[in-house]
């Protein structure tokens, strides 16, 4: 293992925020070839007999499979946890699942609400903390659309991604992963739907070192214009059912269909983190389309993983 890997070794992912460009371009460089290396049947056991944590707070079909999946093919084994099996910060207070589960595990994966709570997790562990969601991130599914584009494009620096929705963990994600590639990023939300000031700021700041434009409009036509990749999600992710009917009114002109893909490059991709709502954020048309790579966009979060994975726990 080279000394990029070495010095990944024991560290957290809590956001891509926390680690360099070349970390991330190595991760992403190693994912393809894990996903080459399970293609041809060769077996790549590099967490043979390592132990991972998964705590679920939020249910995910992806998350789950994907880690759990990853980590048999990589010689592990992934113990789920789910809401009734561990009360994070109810029945125990999180410092002391912490230590406790150091001393069971080599790693931990935490899919959650409170980001402060995978912060204070990971202040406490001995372990690997893998942030898999929480309410203000999502960096391994960044992680899987950058490895999409990159595979398709062939590089990522001086493409644009523009991101047409709400402005939330995705959004945030997406923004610092665009940032720290070199990918210029447009996010075009509705008024009052805007991602966080402070992370918008944050990918603006290293977006400095890498060349990156990272920008805020409210006019999805204007974001989508000469983009490499048009990306939606849902309009109400998990926890914000209550405001659904208002939510379809407010996102209304901002549905992903074939007029606003037509005002992205001609060999644009079409990009959503699923589940997708059909007739919603995006259009069968564009989700079932050609330019659409969803599907293999969900595969590499399997294979992104595994690389996250060995870096941190190997």
């Amino acid at each position: 293992m080279n000394t990029l890997v070495n010095n990944l070794k024991g560290r957290h992912l809590l956001s891509l925020a926390d680690f360099t460009t070349k970390e991330i371009m190595h991760i992403l460089d190693h994912a393809m070839e894990l996903k080459k290396k399970q293609k041809q049947g060769e077996e790549h056991q590099y967490l043979k007999g390592k132990t991972l944590a998964m705590i679920f707070e939020k249910s995910s079909t992806r998350t789950r499979v994907s880690f759990e999946v990853g980590m048999q093919q990589l010689g592990g084994h992934a113990l789920f946890l789910s809401r009734s099996d561990i009360q994070l910060g109810r029945g125990e207070t999180v410092p002391d699942t912490a230590k406790v589960l150091s001393r069971y595990v080599d790693g931990i994966m935490i899919r959650a609400f409170e980001h402060e709570a995978v912060k204070e997790l990971a202040a406490h562990s001995d372990v690997p903390v893998i942030n898999a969601l929480t309410d203000d991130y999502h960096p391994c599914q960044a992680l899987a659309d950058l490895m999409t584009l990159y595979e398709v494009k062939g590089s990522l620096k001086g493409y644009k991604l523009a991101y047409v929705g709400d402005g939330n963990n995705v959004a945030h994600s997406l923004m610092i992963g665009c940032a720290k590639t070199g990918v210029h990023c447009t996010i075009a939300t509705p008024e009052g739907y805007e991602p966080k000031q402070e992370i918008l700021d944050k990918a603006i700041e290293f977006a400095k070192s890498t060349g990156a434009s990272i920008e805020l409009t409210h006019d999805p036509k204007a974001a989508v214009a000469g983009a490499d990749a048009v990306y939606t999600d849902v309009w109400t992710s998990m926890g914000w059912e209550e405001e659904q009917e208002v939510r379809l009114k407010d996102f209304a002109l901002y549905q992903v269909n074939g007029d606003l893909m037509s005002h992205a490059d001609q060999d644009a991709i079409f990009l959503h983190c699923l589940p997708a709502k059909r007739g919603e954020e995006v259009t069968a048309e564009v989700i079932d389309g050609p330019q659409s790579f969803v599907f293999e966009e969900a595969e590499n979060r399997l294979h992104v993983q595994k690389a996250l994975m060995v870096a941190l726990m190997a």
